[in-house]
């Protein structure tokens, strides 16, 4: 029926909603040192040295400086939305909770026919949840001093892509071509043009 929603559309957003659940739980940000948060990690190794230590620990770290240096922009751990986002993965997590319910409601019925407006919340929830995710991509959080520095893992894209699945699939066209119901049209139309139908 021509108001009804696609199954395949409700199928779609439920796996939507299911990727972005899971990726809330991935890394989504690599972390790494900066030149900063380098020198002022050199700059804490010398004052332990020349504190505590001798003048073999200080000629050592000395010697340390050339390869910590090296060590700015490398990613040493990964954090997760789960870990770094604490308000937002909820938010993420009961968007994503709320369309999969009304993604799957329906398709749990036995009559075939989609119960008209079902599944249509799901493009507004994917809306908002592609927005959220692509704010924390676009600005993530900043870590206090600027010593350290984040960058974007598949976390984050992968919650991307599931928001968009979602708003993707509540977009699904709701009627289904149906090749024996164009063929009717077509021979109406037909007969309507010329008085002649087609088999007489």
């Amino acid at each position: 029926m021509a108001g009804d929603r696609s199954r395949y559309g409700l199928a779609v957003s439920a796996v939507g909603a299911v990727v972005l659940a899971v990726s809330v739980f991935l890394p989504w940000y690599g972390v790494s040192f900066t030149s900063t948060g380098i020198s002022f990690v050199a700059q804490i190794g010398d004052q332990v040295a020349s504190q505590y230590g001798n003048a073999t620990l200080q000629s050592y770290m000395n010697g340390l400086h050339p390869d910590l240096a090296t060590l700015a922009g490398q990613q040493f751990t990964a954090l997760s939305a789960h870990q770094t986002l604490h308000e937002l993965n909820i938010v993420l997590l009961v968007l994503a909770g709320l369309a999969l319910l009304d993604a799957l409601l329906p398709l749990a019925r036995s009559d075939a026919v989609m119960p008209a407006g079902a599944g249509g919340s799901v493009v507004v929830l994917g809306t908002i949840a592609t927005a959220c995710v692509l704010y924390r991509m676009v600005d993530p959080p900043t870590p206090a001093g600027g010593l350290l520095s984040l960058s974007l893992l598949e976390g984050a894209w992968l919650a991307l892509l599931g928001s968009l699945t979602m708003v993707l699939g509540g977009l699904w066209p709701r009627a289904v071509f149906s090749p024996a119901v164009s063929e009717a049209h077509v021979r109406g139309a037909w007969s309507g043009l010329s008085g002649w139908t087609p088999g007489s």
